[in-house]
């Protein structure tokens, strides 16, 4: 008996170890793989609970589109229209309620966000180079990595990434799950993923709508 419970507990850590290395596998496929993708998403924020209430959250949809290097557009639709760009270049943010336009300078703020990890590397050794990551356990039918940045100075403490196997051995970016320096979680999970797709060369072009009020940093 005490054989078979020693047998057991060691074939169920061989999975576990399995399932966790299965996670920087799909992380590599997809960086290897994957140049471009457009998706809906689904992004739940939640707050740090405070005064023994229940924490608050907020839920927003949009759609989202990248290509490497570096490119990406974010469009929140509810509950508020945002649109986040990044060209290459720059970095850009329509608050369209505000009708105000943000610029930065996309290379000093991109390097340790969860953007870089989808988006912007090219490969497993430059993210590397401002990450820690390690597989983490499979969950809800997922493959996890969670990346760690090696600069504390930024208000982003870790980010995981949950892959979900496709046909033909294809790895599908299926949600993002990130924790904040503040204690805040965003949670987004991506639906109507297309892989590879042909994207419009002014996909990520973007110049302010006339009358806004334009801010760089």
């Amino acid at each position: 008996m005490m054989r078979r419970r020693v047998l057991l507990a060691m074939a169920l850590a061989g999975a576990a170890l399995q399932a966790q290395a299965a996670g920087m596998e799909s992380l590599e496929t997809f960086l290897r793989t994957v140049g471009s993708a457009r998706a809906d998403f689904t992004q739940v924020v939640t707050s740090p609970a405070r005064d023994g209430q229940a924490a608050p959250t907020k839920t927003s949809t949009g759609s989202f589109e990248f290509q490497r290097p570096g490119r990406f557009r974010f469009i929140y639709r509810k509950p508020f229209d945002q649109t986040i760009v990044a060209d290459g270049q720059t970095l850009w943010l329509f608050d369209a309620d505000l009708n105000q336009v943000t610029a930065r300078k996309q290379a000093q703020v991109l390097g340790s966000t969860p953007a870089a990890l989808i988006a912007s590397a090219q490969d497993l050794r430059a993210l590397q180079a401002e990450f820690t990551i390690e597989s983490a356990p499979a969950r809800d039918g997922l493959e996890w990595v969670v990346a760690t940045p090696k600069n504390r100075d930024g208000q982003l403490q870790s980010v995981q990434v949950g892959f979900k196997a496709g046909s033909d051995k294809a790895v599908n970016l299926a949600a993002l799950e990130i924790l904040d320096n503040f204690g805040q979680r965003s949670s987004l999970r991506f639906s109507r993923v297309e892989i590879n797709p042909t994207l419009a060369a002014d996909t990520f072009v973007f110049k302010p709508p006339p009358g806004a009020d334009l801010i760089r940093q």
